[in-house]
This record gives structure tokens, C-alpha cells and sequence, in this order.
């Protein structure tokens, strides 16, 4: 009985850790992942000032000057030089805005218990019904750092996030954005 025990309790153990990793796997995987690309040929190591070039979005100015302040910032602290005409690159940068898909709601479930000297596993699922409208949005952004002698894109980052409401959170969110994409400039392993 004793050993029952022990092997019911060990089971457990070992499904309990299997679901926590695949509920993390799973979170993981809606997380947004940066995109870039850049000339492999460039020497990114000869940048140090930057000029910001003029963006006109009629339908989002506020999110057009949030993204121009997050970008001089973060460039900044990565220790390159605003300036004017002539700097080293210039950036400048898009960004779109979508309607969230709706989730589907289906969701499935893990679990063990057990009752007495009994124990067992379970997998369930569940299917929800979506009441009232879906308002989320996701917004893309992308960063196009340009070499001003020829006019040639030498690199481009972007990303997206999910927001339901304008104001502080959605200028957080944007903020926490343009660092993701500018964390991956210049490229590592350049010449």
C-alpha cells in the first residue's frame, strides 16, 4: 500500500510539472516576436548620429508623435546623437492598425485529482459564446533605419501589440514596442 502510494503521489508530481510546462509554452507562444532584416554587407559600427525624418499620418497624430518620442529616446539611450541634416542614418517608421481577430472560444483544460486512495488525470474542454463586440485592436510598428549618402534601407524591425483603449496604455505599450524593435539595432555579428 505504502508503494501504491508513493507511485500514485510521484504520478501526480510528473503530471502536474507537464502541465505547468505546457501552459507556459503555450503563453510563450502568444507573446509577439521582433521581425528584422539588414544588409549584411553594411558596417553599422561607423553610426553615431541620427536625424528623424518627418512622418504624416492624418488619421493617428497622437500615436505618430508617441512613436517619434519613443524612437529619439531609445536611440538616445543606446548612446546615438539626434541631430540635424547631415547625420550618419536617418529613421523613419509606419505603423498600422488592425481589428484583433476574435478568439474562438474554445479552451481546454488539464487537471488531476484525487479521493480517497484514489487519483486520476482529466482533460475537458469548454466552448464560450462571445457576448457584445470585440474592440481590441492590434497596431503594427515598423523602423526603417536608412543610409542618407544613397538613400538606401540598411535595416528594418517591427512588431505589434494588442490594445482596447487609447491613453496611457496604449503610449506604454507603444513605448514598450519601439524598444523591442530598436533592442535588435545595430545587428549583432556585423561586419
Amino acid at each position: 500500500m505504502l508503494q501504491y502510494t508513493f507511485c500514485l503521489n510521484a504520478y501526480r508530481r510528473g503530471f502536474s510539472a507537464s502541465v505547468l510546462l505546457m501552459a507556459s509554452l503555450v503563453i510563450s507562444g502568444c507573446q509577439s516576436t521582433v521581425k528584422n532584416d539588414y544588409d549584411v554587407n553594411y558596417d553599422f559600427s561607423k553610426l553615431n548620429s541620427f536625424t528623424l525624418l518627418d512622418v504624416v499620418n492624418a488619421e493617428d497624430p497622437l500615436t505618430v508623435q508617441r512613436v517619434r518620442e519613443d524612437i529619439i529616446q531609445t536611440l538616445t539611450q543606446q548612446g546615438f546623437t539626434p541631430q540635424a541634416k547631415p547625420s550618419d542614418f536617418s529613421v523613419s517608421f509606419a505603423f498600422k492598425t488592425e481589428d484583433k481577430p476574435k478568439s474562438s472560444g474554445l479552451s481546454i483544460g488539464l487537471g488531476t485529482g484525487s479521493w480517497g486512495n484514489n487519483g486520476g488525470a482529466s482533460i475537458g474542454t469548454s466552448v464560450g459564446i462571445p457576448i457584445g463586440s470585440d474592440t481590441a485592436k492590434i497596431q503594427t510598428i515598423q523602423i526603417d533605419i536608412i543610409d542618407p549618402t544613397n538613400n538606401r534601407l540598411i535595416w528594418r524591425g517591427s512588431d505589434k501589440y494588442d490594445f482596447e483603449m487609447g491613453g496611457q496604455g496604449k503610449a506604454d505599450k507603444t513605448a514598450e514596442t519601439v524598444q523591442h524593435i530598436l533592442k535588435q539595432f545595430p545587428p549583432k555579428n556585423t561586419k
